[in-house]
């Protein structure tokens, strides 16, 4: 959500929670967070099940029943019951439920799940981006928004987002393609047509050629109120956009190059020389791939100023272009290295550690898709990411990994075997103010062998691990190649897990005691925008009264379960706290959360987000 700059800078902004009225071989350490519990398997399976690649499922009440509905796909879209995994209805990738099941899917779901109220007509839509280059727009009925779908390119769409970019109550959606072209990078406006100034082409000099993974974020950038668009790409260049299409410029260190045109080396001089000699010296020859490496925009420190992360792969480019090591970096919002007291990250990347494979005859490809959360509760923000060295790795801004991290998921040497982790989410699931990291991993081609859903600590301690179930059919393998969803999908307090699995269709697993769970980081690229954006907030904020009306809200996030109230005063209202407000009919908060009545309604107070000027 972005906010004008006038209500950023006036209005004190308060999150809150929708705490609205109205078989498996298990691996545990001592603590309070109870294992998992599997719920139901073999979602939207029939005879068998397609493949799961690396779309994360969404959860809502599509039919206002009051009952969750799951949302995922491999290749169709399958929208399930949540308690109890039984399908309601699917429909097949590229079409709407008025051709039924007897069309073909048009491709593979890569990208994760899009809810989002994009027209403004105050009903979340489902938006899925496939391989054929198709991108839709449902209803919550699952039949064509008019103007939909849409097929920029024949290349697979990978990367899908969705944002207000211009802050005119539209969303626009954001797609990018796995394309060997300048040319892979799309918007389109809520209705089907192609925005002004889109599709855009990568800068000029260090090429960006194609967009391989889910990449792009989609956030405020640079403090104005609007949103700006970040796309690592390949091969070497990282492009940003302002929402028109206007390509960002890079700091003046760059020689007035844009964001995109500036190439990635290890060492920071080569860089802001422009070229190195590839020559075997590593100075000069390890740079940085971005194909795979998607950005989050996120202020790193706290100080109100947004800063890029992502994470490359970096590689020798004196021949045969050898990976060398997953290298997470930070950029300021001039492209320039990040760098404060106690956080260089000017200097080169640490170097993680070399891969265990890339050979796909043995492995799916592993996604370092980086995820941005505060771990240990001490307002400073945590880089974690999954790497093909077989590790999950949480980087503090002090460019080191604390307590027992990197957290190994590989043990090939005593099981014979690869395994690899997926995207985490994060989550405090005891509310004890330190948050737990959530995860899946899979394992190699032929091991006969299964990945697991993974819970460790704040500190990288294993405190929960169990085995997700087998492959059915045929495979030789299972495992889950995309992130987990946290939601509660059932009429307990409790949340649940929700997983992709690559060979046994939808999972879930209950998470008890979980009820006061605070989530930070749920789901695929942090949110069902899936944007990659983080919002900063403080534990306080002055605050007053919170009677709602039309002129007193600035919009609500309920695919984050959140709902965000403009207020003004100063009552002291800390994070934590439940609150009652009151609500006039047909009051509708812009991410999807619709008031049909007048009457009194409560919730919790998750964060509270300060104004710049307190």
């Amino acid at each position: 959500m972005l906010l004008p700059q006038t209500l950023r800078l006036a209005s004190a902004v308060v999150v809150l929670a929708l705490l609205i009225t109205h078989g498996d071989n298990g691996y545990c350490a001592a603590g309070s967070i109870a294992a998992p519990v599997l719920k139901w398997q073999l979602g939207g399976c029939t005879s068998w099940c397609e493949t799961g690649w690396y779309s994360s499922p969404a959860v809502a009440d599509l039919d206002k029943d009051g009952k969750p509905e799951v949302i995922g796909s491999g290749y169709a879209i399958h929208v399930l019951n949540g308690s109890d995994g039984s399908l309601k209805w699917r429909m097949k990738s590229g079409h709407d439920r008025n051709e039924g099941n007897a069309v073909d899917n048009v491709g593979r779901t890569w990208s994760g799940i899009v809810l989002a109220d994009v027209d403004g007509d105050g009903e979340q839509e489902i938006v899925t981006a496939h391989s054929g280059g198709w991108v839709s727009v449902y209803d919550r009925q699952g039949y064509f928004k008019p103007g939909w779908p849409k097929k920029p390119t024949d290349r697979e769409l990978r990367g899908l987002s969705v944002s207000d970019l211009d802050a005119d109550g539209f969303m626009e959606i954001i797609v990018t393609a796995a394309v060997n072209s300048k040319t892979n990078s799309w918007i389109f406006q809520h209705d089907g047509t192609l925005r002004a100034g889109w599709p855009q082409l990568g800068s000029d000099g260090e090429s960006a050629w194609g967009v391989f993974n889910d990449n792009a974020a989609v956030g405020d950038l640079d403090g104005d109120g609007f949103g700006e668009i970040v796309v690592p790409s390949d091969v070497h260049s990282i492009c940003a956009y302002e929402e028109d299409g206007v390509q960002i410029p890079a700091s003046a260190d760059y020689s007035g190059k844009d964001w995109g045109a500036v190439g990635i080396w290890e060492d920071l001089a080569t860089e802001l020389r422009g070229w190195g000699r590839c020559n075997g010296v590593r100075s000069e020859s390890f740079r940085a791939n971005f194909a795979k490496g998607p950005a989050v925009i996120a202020d790193m420190d706290g100080d109100g100023i947004n800063e890029v992360v992502a994470v490359g792969n970096m590689y020798d480019c004196t021949s045969g272009y050898q990976s060398k090591y997953s290298a997470p970096l930070i950029f300021n919002a001039d492209r320039s290295r990040f760098k404060t007291a106690g956080a260089d990250w000017e200097k080169g990347p640490v170097d993680t550690g070399a891969p265990l494979s890339e050979d796909y005859n043995r492995i799916e490809s592993n996604q370092p898709n980086t995820v941005v959360a505060d771990l240990d509760g001490d307002g400073e923000k945590e880089i974690l990411f999954p790497s093909y060295d077989g590790r999950l790795h949480a980087f503090w801004l002090d460019k080191t990994e604390h307590g027992s991290w990197p957290y190994e998921v590989d043990a090939h040497a005593t099981e014979g075997f690869y395994r690899f982790a997926s995207e985490p989410t994060v989550a405090d699931l005891d509310n004890d103010g330190k948050a737990e990291v959530i995860f899946a991993s899979w394992t190699q081609k032929g091991s006969n062998r299964t990945g697991r859903l993974h819970i460790v600590d704040d500190q990288g301690n294993r405190l929960q691990e169990v085995d997700l179930p087998a492959a059915k059919g045929s495979w030789d393998w299972n495992g889950a190649l995309a992130a987990p969803t946290l939601a509660n999908i059932d009429t307990d307090p409790d949340l649940e897990v929700v997983l992709n699995t690559a060979h046994a269709g939808l999972v879930a697993y209950d998470l008890p005691g979980t009820a006061n769970a605070r989530i930070i980081w749920g789901t695929g690229r942090g949110n069902y925008q899936r944007d990659g954006y983080v919002v900063s907030a403080k534990t306080s904020c002055k605050a007053g009264p919170v009677t709602l009306g039309p002129a007193s809200y600035s919009g609500a996030e309920i695919y984050r379960s959140e709902s965000t109230l403009v207020t003004s005063g100063s009552v002291v209202i800390q994070a934590g706290a439940n609150i009652s407000f009151e609500a006039s009919s047909g009051l509708r908060l812009n991410r999807g959360f619709r008031v049909q009545d007048r009457g009194s309604f409560r919730a919790r107070i998750r964060d509270v987000i300060c104004p710049v000027d307190q």
